[in-house]
């Protein structure tokens, strides 16, 4: 799947989004790059408009699942990115808006 479709099937799904709390959405990776095979992961970088429990953020990564048709996808929130890893991801990463 290449980004802008990701990017659309996100954006047609943006009001609902929104009702689950999601502040924002990005892509980075593979899926980023535009450099996604079948069979890769698609990495999503979320935040949310207030704390989420497990349980709540689990049901998005689900939800997210099935909106872009994958069995999984990787999902964290900005403010749990890695240091190590932070700049590189946020450099590439694709705002959803």
């Amino acid at each position: 799947m290449s980004r802008q479709e990701i990017i659309d099937k996100l954006k047609a799904h943006k009001e609902e989004l929104r009702r689950l709390g999601v502040a924002s959405l990005a892509v980075f990776g593979s899926a980023a790059r535009d450099e996604t095979v079948p069979g890769s992961d698609i990495d999503l970088l979320i935040e949310f408009d207030r704390a989420v429990g497990v349980f709540h953020f689990f049901t998005v990564k689900h939800r997210l699942e099935e909106i872009l048709g994958v069995s999984e996808i990787d999902m964290v929130q900005r403010g749990a990115l890695h240091p190590a890893l932070r700049d590189l991801i946020l450099a590439e990463a694709v705002n959803v808006d």
